[in-house]
């Protein structure tokens, strides 16, 4: 057993923190906080971008897109959102604005969609209107193809912009068939690199490989909801489902394959072996950080704020079952500890934003949904 391994199930076996009621101080190993709600009435949030003046666009997984602002104002569903696909864990995902939002105003969004053979993962761009009260200019860029016929699950999807302006899309294996994750010549199970019109960005690993798609910039993936940038290393993190067990926290470099189906730290629902059986093999790289039992992450973000000093250089990670918020302490491109947070409330948590005045903004996977906010004590 590796240094890794030790750390990760020592810390799964600590005791979960006995917590105080919303509100009430809540202490944890490097800060104080209060648990306080600035947004309800949201259907299923499922992901938020920050705009240049604070306030969030958020979907909704049913099909919806709406503006909060600082106070915590909900308005009213945006025009123009396009259609998705609602069964299953498919519908509205992620949400993520260009890097120059601020002069040409683009959104992009990942939602599930149903087309001639099935459904997929699409990729679309729009812009928001001036008065933030629709979408404009609505087009898909890119779709994880092929469809599949039947199956609603393991659409993934996180979007990214890295240092080199270039967006960062996570795809789902989409469960029935496992192995497209591995296959090169398909989009599922894949973290894709892709210039801001869908193609393939210059550069790519597999760029020319007429075996591979172009867009691919690592493989090897099974449900990966959470994708984010360490603003100190560039580095490029992301968290993925296992399935009873073996979800993961991994660094991702371009081309390498991260291992799944053919390797994993946990077992199939039913109990039998995944892939070989083995946790490690030659030629896949090894997960960062894992978890056996799970705790199915979800959303993931690095605290860039200044309200809490002792929360620098952690990654949040917002938790589905067990539900609750864990805590990352990382040294470089490394982790080096865990701290389990607000787990005894039982609220799916579905991503973590870090507001503008540094609080960390939770929203909530439920019917009645919210935006917890946590704020210095």
């Amino acid at each position: 057993m590796n240094r890794r391994t030790l750390l990760t199930a020592s810390l799964a076996a600590l005791p979960l923190p006995a917590l105080a009621q919303s509100g009430d101080t809540v202490r944890s190993d490097r800060a104080a906080f209060r648990l306080t709600t600035l947004a309800t009435g949201l259907d299923r949030p499922w992901g938020a971008a920050l705009l240049p003046d604070g306030s969030l666009l958020v979907t909704e997984r049913p099909g919806g897109l709406r503006r909060v602002t600082p106070s915590g104002e909900v308005s009213a569903p945006l025009a123009g959102v396009p259609e998705v696909e609602a069964r299953g864990q498919g519908g509205m995902l992620d949400i993520a604005i260009a890097p120059d939002f601020a002069r040409t105003r683009e959104v992009y969004l990942s939602h599930a969609m149903l087309v001639q053979g099935g459904a997929l993962t699409r990729l679309t761009r729009a812009r928001l209107s001036a008065d933030a009260t629709a979408l404009e200019g609505v087009t898909p860029i890119l779709d994880a193809t092929p469809a599949q016929p039947s199956g609603r699950n393991h659409y993934g999807s996180r979007i990214a912009f890295g240092p080199d302006g270039r967006l960062y899309l996570s795809t789902g294996d989409r469960m029935n068939d496992k192995m497209r994750s591995q296959r090169l010549d398909d989009l599922a199970g894949k973290i894709l690199r892709l210039e801001r019109d869908g193609s393939a960005a210059a550069g790519n690993p597999f760029l020319g490989r007429g075996d591979a798609r172009a867009e691919i910039f690592s493989y090897g993936h099974r449900n990966p909801q959470g994708l984010a940038f360490n603003p100190w290393t560039g580095g490029l993190w992301q968290a993925e489902f296992g399935a009873r067990g073996g979800d993961e926290i991994n660094l991702v470099r371009p081309g390498l394959n991260y291992g799944w189906p053919v390797v994993s730290h946990g077992v199939d629902y039913n109990g039998s072996p995944i892939g070989t059986g083995q946790k490690e093999a030659p030629g896949i790289e090894a997960p960062l950080h894992f978890w056996t039992p799970s705790v199915s992450p979800s959303g993931i973000n690095f605290y860039t704020g200044n309200a809490f000093p002792g929360w620098s250089r952690s990654l949040f990670v917002a938790a589905l079952n067990p539900p609750g918020l864990v805590r990352l302490e990382t040294e470089g491109e490394r982790v080096v500890a865990e701290e389990r947070l607000l787990f005894d409330r039982r609220i799916r948590m579905r991503q973590v934003v870090v507001a503008a005045d540094g609080a960390l903004l939770v929203l909530t996977d439920e019917g009645r949904g919210r935006i917890l906010r946590l704020i210095p004590a």
